[in-house]
C-alpha cells in the first residue's frame, strides 16, 4: 500500500553565529532533533509507548542568519504577545515586543522599527510555526518544552 510521507513540522532558528546564546540554542535544537528522530525510528518498531505519545516526534530544523520577513515578524509578534490571545496562555512563555525588536513599544512600533533597520531584530529566536510558539533567547527549558510538545492539530 502506498502512503504519502508526512511532512515534518518546521522549527526555525533565527541565528547569529557570533553570539554565544545563539550557538547554545543551535546545539540544543540539534540535540533535540536527533533525539526526536531516534524516538520516531524506535516508535515505528515498538508498541508506541506512552512516552512516545507525549512527544512531538521528528521536526524539521531550519536555521537562518537572515532576519525574518515582515509577515514572519508579524506572526512571531502574535506568538509572543499575550494581547493577541495566542501567547501568554497555558505553558507558553510571554515576552515583550522590545525583547524581539530593540526599542519597540508595541507590535506596530516593532514592525516600523524593523522595516527601518532589520538589525534591530534580536537573536536568537526559535519559532514553531505550526503550533504558534516562539522563544526569545537561550532558555533551554522553554526551547525543549516547545520542541517536545504534541502538535495541536
Amino acid at each position: 500500500m502506498f502512503r504519502f510521507s508526512k511532512t515534518l513540522d518546521p522549527i526555525t532558528l533565527f541565528h547569529s553565529p557570533s553570539l554565544a546564546p545563539s550557538t547554545r540554542v543551535l546545539n540544543i535544537l540539534k540535540q533535540a532533533s536527533i533525539a526526536a528522530s531516534e524516538t520516531a525510528t524506535e516508535d515505528q518498531a515498538s508498541d508506541h509507548s506512552a512516552h512516545a505519545k507525549q512527544q512531538r516526534g521528528d521536526f524539521e530544523l531550519e536555521v537562518t542568519t537572515s532576519a525574518p520577513t515582515a509577515d514572519q515578524l508579524r506572526s512571531i509578534l502574535e506568538y509572543i504577545s499575550p494581547v493577541s490571545g495566542v501567547g501568554g496562555q497555558g505553558d507558553k512563555a510571554t515576552y515583550g515586543v522590545a525583547e524581539l525588536v530593540k526599542g519597540a513599544k508595541d507590535a506596530e512600533d516593532a514592525i516600523k522599527r524593523f522595516k527601518e533597520d532589520s538589525e534591530r531584530f534580536v537573536r536568537p529566536v526559535t519559532v514553531d510555526w505550526v503550533n504558534g510558539r516562539a522563544v526569545i533567547g537561550d532558555d533551554k527549558s522553554e526551547i525543549l518544552r516547545m520542541v517536545r510538545q504534541l502538535p495541536t492539530n
